[in-house]
């Protein structure tokens, strides 16, 4: 596991570089001169956020002490060791802060909510100028909580703001190695590892040892922010009683059909298919999915879809997949 590479603050500019490369990076002091930063490091961040809270709800978690932060499966993998409620931000805050003085605290978190839902106003005063103001902020509050190993299908920008969280970060080609969990039950919507980073058990989990080699780790402070690129594998743990983040996530490409979508299909639709088939079908999708020149000895407008669509084109080839999957001609 080796340390993650870091900037100090950066400017769009710079930022559009470190994005277009796709390698996680520390940001070193990037938001820093946010109020809400500022409040938490004078130890009045409870009060700033509820001096802005909506009544609103947002989704929730929480768990039993048992499980020590760490939201996963329970034993038998038929569902959550944790469960869910909507909850608004103040509420959440009373709950945090009374867990902070228990010996035992449950495990709790408000997750991904929408600033523009339940802190009203955050956005404008705490803006983060690398992006554009259509890509809006989600907020995450908890207290020490584990979140599995997981992906998102989006770049991603997470800003702390109060308490310290630490990142563990694995490249796609380590999907192998992480053994993922199932897909189409998650505990937030993406597939997960089943290896504890913390405590990894090597020998259910042997090939583990080599996404360890390949992981980069990093510790953020309030102020610091940090970018994950697209398919990223990622492990987060919040170290203190009360840990925000701000996240923002966003596409360069408009996406008309998922590509977790587009998996799920090929999965039902060649997993259970000889060797024979399977082999030449990977040869197909090495060629024509995966290879950029697999149409270049066709003309242009005979390219189809192995060419470049317009966002119109492929709306509708996904409409006509639409009609295929259900049945109609």
């Amino acid at each position: 596991m080796r340390a993650m590479g870091e900037y100090g603050p950066v400017n769009a500019g710079k930022f559009a570089e470190i994005a277009a490369a796709a390698r996680p990076v520390v940001l070193r002091g990037q938001v820093v001169s946010w109020p809400a930063v500022a409040a938490a490091q004078a130890g009045l961040l409870d009060r700033y956020l509820r001096d802005q809270a909506s009544t609103r709800a947002a989704p929730c978690v929480v768990g039993l002490p048992s499980l020590k932060g760490r939201f996963f499966y329970r034993e038998d993998m038929r569902g959550m060791n944790f469960g869910r409620r909507d909850a608004p931000l103040g509420e959440v805050l009373d709950q945090l802060q009374q867990q902070a003085d228990a010996a035992e605290p449950l495990a709790l978190a408000m997750q991904s909510a929408p600033t523009d839902l339940v802190l009203p106003g955050f956005a404008d005063a705490n803006r983060l100028d690398l992006l554009p103001e259509s890509v809006r902020p989600r907020i995450w509050i908890g207290n020490r909580i584990h979140v599995a190993t997981h992906y998102d299908s989006n770049d991603n920008i997470a800003c702390v703001v109060g308490g310290r969280r630490r990142f563990t970060l694995f490249p796609p080609d380590q999907a192998e190695n992480l053994y993922i969990g199932p897909l189409e039950l998650t505990p937030a919507g993406t597939p997960v590892s089943m290896v504890d980073v913390d405590a990894p058990d090597l020998a259910s989990y042997p090939r583990f040892a080599n996404a360890l080699d390949s992981a980069l780790t990093a510790e953020l402070a309030p102020g610091d922010a940090i970018f994950i690129p697209y398919l990223w594998w990622h492990s987060v743990r919040s170290l203190d009683p009360l840990s925000v983040l701000v996240n923002y996530w966003w596409s360069a490409l408009p996406e008309v059909l998922s590509p977790v979508d587009a998996l799920l299909h090929a999965l039902v639709a060649l997993r259970a298919q000889p060797e024979s088939r399977r082999a030449a079908w990977r040869a197909l999708f090495d060629h024509l999915v995966f290879d950029d020149a697999a149409a270049v000895h066709l003309p242009i407008a005979a390219r189809g879809v192995s060419g470049d669509l317009t966002d119109d084109e492929r709306q509708q080839v996904v409409q006509q997949l639409a009609r295929k999957l259900s049945g109609r001609s």
